[in-house]
């Protein structure tokens, strides 16, 4: 019975698909830069191939159906495989109420194998599909000599060189017995572990990330420099053999791979062997079920008859053998609409872009979220509202927003932009100069860093409220007992006991004592007299318990040392911040931000109210008279042309920024500053905008000065401008004693090692830093050195 010949309607149909799926190889096996899921990749190749089922004469021999991939060209030279490196027919989940209606291919596939071979329950060789990069290495003799792509199955690419750089990858067999000629074929392949840590490098550095890790995969093996490929964390597995000379290998696959390991090559260790269909979906389920804590992206299983005998006889089919199948599990990337694009706001602070999807499923998951990780990716992918984007999800890895299908892009739309505010709390987002976060700075107000705060502020080093744990924070804050840290200050032994019987019982921790009406409430009068000792406290405590982001404890000291008190560093602007010792732009902004957010001025306000008082709050430091001057006003203006000398100039020339402005361009030119600055100076004066902030800044410097005692000089310490470095463990005082000494006479206690480093202090396991320092010849001392310092300063422990 002759074939019905295709109505226009398909065969218009089966050249759109064609163009299309040659498109999708050509962008995938030589961009390395896939334009489809692989979901929808496998819907328009099943179309396809259902068209010229059904309708012979569009069944073309170049059809895309008849081939592998695209063919290799673009910088390597082509190798020509003898046994064609074929692709595998793939088989899907379906609907149907038992096992053989869902998997009717699997059962047929089983099936005619049976009835081929006339065998009851035969027995397969059973592996992960492994999600990454086909390749062909050949062997002479025991030694590697060629490595080649899969390419379209006949001609694939020389990556040898880059081969090479494959740890994994035997450049000698080990053993022996083995073939003079011997191919083995494998996957390369990107650890997950490995493809996250390469992306969140490629984020942080502004640079494009791998879209997943079978690009990973095949744009490390593609690179024309093999150094690049060296640098990538890649690993291998062999799965099969291809050309074999002169050499006699087992007559089964499982007992094949057997021998591969003895000789170097690592195979999966999830191979195994099933007999039957029975056999087949038993394993299928059971790696489906570790298919997220695997170490590596699998897209399905593979099933191979074990035998190399009933493979010759059952042969092959158009561009599969028919005697193995992939079975595929649900696709881990599927397209989807973006519907919108939220910030999330983390328990640190940092501001997350979200897109809000049109549920789809991934994975087997209904995915309705995906993170964007930061707005530098937003831009980088250019992820608009209304966009049909391909989505990842991997294991545990969150799912996220991989490329956008650009094709699909409605008119109308527009590029997305960070919001100026946190939607928690209202607070300003804020970002430091060249960081791809941004961050809420409403950091004590915000709900979303509420349990980060509060157990931040009573730590050891900050205010160190003892018996305040994450268990107690966590409930505090899930019973809405507790916004801030104010709040914990008037928190009674009654609130404490009623937080952790609600606690108990949300947890089913009740003790029986409890529920025989004896309560114990020492713990919570502990609590309460803790929380009430820590109202005496010293300022830079409370600086660094307030949780500013960079603000550790050095920098706290520094904030108290040079402004005496906290009304002064919640006074001064950034632009003055930035004149005191080890405090940059990025610092400065992150305390003026802090304290310009009328939330955390009010908590502030508020803590103070509640008692806290600071033992060491005194008048600024007499240093500062050393620091401030018309220069310092000038520089911090950073005005083209106008360096050090010139601003020195015209400091010993005019008192204050009013006088400047009063002499003018034309004196300052005829009192020796050159053309270009007083022309920039004049431009600068000229902005109202930033006259305001030198005047600010002026007049923060003068409250400052005006605080001074009259006859206040600068106390040098005997550590000043020394800096040292601690390492080890010591015998007579902890680490942190030995800090807080060390800082008391001056010195700064860094903890990493620079050539602008004094001393470093090795103890007992003494680590790298001790190392670096030898590197560096820095001078090394031991403790007992440390302590005669100390001593003869008067401060040993």
């Amino acid at each position: 019975m002759s074939q019905p010949i295709a109505p226009v309607e398909a065969s218009s149909r089966a050249a759109q698909l064609r163009a299309r799926i040659d498109d999708a190889n050509h962008r995938y096996h030589v961009l390395d830069d896939p334009s489809i899921s692989d979901a929808e990749y496998d819907r328009l190749m099943r179309e396809l191939e259902s068209l010229e089922q059904q309708y012979a004469d569009l069944a073309a021999p170049d059809s895309p159906t008849r081939r592998v991939g695209a063919r290799a060209h673009g910088g390597f030279a082509e190798v020509n495989h003898v046994v064609p490196m074929l692709s595998l027919g793939n088989a899907f989940e379906g609907e149907g109420e038992t096992d053989r209606e869902r998997y009717r291919e699997v059962a047929d596939f089983e099936r005619r194998i049976e009835q081929t071979l006339h065998r009851t329950s035969p027995v397969f060789s059973v592996e992960p599909k492994l999600d990454g990069l086909a390749i062909s290495l050949r062997y002479e003799n025991g030694q590697f000599v060629q490595g080649a792509t899969r390419g379209d199955g006949a001609t694939g690419e020389d990556v040898t060189a880059n081969l090479r750089t494959v740890k994994a990858i035997p450049l000698k067999l080990r053993g022996s017995g083995w073939p003079r000629v011997l191919e083995v074929r494998g996957e390369v392949i990107m650890p997950r572990a490995a493809f996250e840590a390469f992306n969140e490098r490629a984020r942080a550095a502004g640079e494009k990330p791998l879209a997943n890790p079978r690009n990973g995969a095949a744009g490390s093996l593609r690179q024309l420099d093999p150094a690049i490929t060296a640098r990538r964390p890649l690993a291998f597995f062999a799965y099969a053999v291809g050309v074999v000379e002169e050499g006699e290998l087992p007559d089964t696959h499982s007992a094949t791979l057997q021998q591969l390991r003895e000789w170097g090559f690592p195979v999966s260790p999830e191979v195994s062997t099933a007999s039957g269909f029975d056999g087949l979906i038993r394993y299928y389920r059971r790696i489906g079920e570790k298919r997220d804590s695997l170490p590596y992206d699998i897209d399905g299983v593979v099933y191979k008859l074990d035998d190399y005998a009933g493979q010759r006889e059952m042969g092959f089919v158009s561009r599969a053998p028919r005697w193995a199948i992939a079975h595929k599990y649900p696709a881990q990337e599927q397209m989807t609409t973006v519907e919108a694009i939220e910030i999330q706001i983390g328990r640190t602070g940092a501001a997350t872009p979200v897109a809000r999807l049109t549920p789809v499923q991934v994975g087997g998951v209904t995915v309705t979220n995906a993170t964007l990780h930061n707005a530098d990716q937003v831009a980088r992918l250019d992820v608009r509202v209304g966009d049909t984007v391909i989505v990842r999800r991997a294991g545990d890895v969150i799912p996220e927003v991989a490329r956008v299908v650009d094709e699909n892009r409605p008119a109308g739309t527009h590029p997305w932009a960070m919001p100026a505010t946190c939607p928690v709390c209202g607070s300003a987002l804020v970002r430091e100069e060249g960081a791809a976060a941004w961050r809420c700075s409403g950091g004590l107000v915000c709900a979303a860093q509420r349990k980060e705060a509060l157990i931040h502020f009573a730590s050891r080093r900050a205010m160190d409220i003892d018996g305040l744990g994450d268990r107690f924070v966590d409930a505090l804050v899930e019973f809405d007992m507790v916004h801030t840290p104010a709040d914990l200050y008037a928190l009674t032994v009654e609130a404490f006991v009623d937080m952790k019987r609600r606690a108990d019982e949300r947890d089913g921790t009740t003790p029986e004592t409890v529920k025989q009406g004896k309560v114990a409430t020492r713990w919570a009068e502990n609590l309460v007299e803790a929380i009430d000792k820590s109202r005496a406290s010293t300022l830079p405590r409370f600086l660094f318990g307030l949780g500013i982001m960079h603000i550790g404890e050095s920098t706290a000291k520094t904030l108290a040392s040079w402004l005496g008190s906290l009304q002064f560093v919640r006074e001064t602007p950034a632009a003055v911040l930035r004149v005191l010792p080890d405090i940059g732009d990025e610092v400065a902004t992150s305390i003026a931000a802090f304290f310009e957010q009328e939330g955390n001025q009010a908590v502030v306000d508020a803590l103070l109210a509640a008692g806290i008082t600071f033992s060491d709050e005194t008048a600024p430091s007499p240093r500062l008279r050393e620091k401030f001057g018309l220069d310092v006003l000038l520089d911090m203006a950073r005005i083209s042309k106008l360096g050090p000398k010139s601003t020195k100039l015209l400091a010993s020339l005019y008192s204050d920024l009013d006088a400047l402005m009063r002499a003018g361009q034309a004196q300052w030119i005829v009192a020796g500053l050159p053309q270009a600055a007083a022309t920039n100076l004049a431009l600068a004066l000229a902005d109202p905008h930033q006259v305001d902030g030198l005047r600010r800044a002026e007049t923060a410097m003068r409250n400052l000065l005006a605080a001074l005692p009259v006859a206040a000089k600068a106390a040098h310490l005997p550590l000043d401008g020394q800096t040292f470095v601690l390492t080890g463990s010591m015998e007579t005082l902890s680490r942190d004693e030995a800090r807080d000494h060390l800082e008391a006479l001056g010195a700064k206690v860094s903890g990493s090692v620079s050539k602008k480093t004094s001393v470093v202090v090795a103890g007992e396991a003494a680590g790298s830093k001790l190392d670096k320092a030898k590197e560096l010849d820095v001078p090394v001392w031991d403790e007992a050195q440390l302590l005669a310092l100390l001593k003869e300063h008067g401060v040993a422990p």
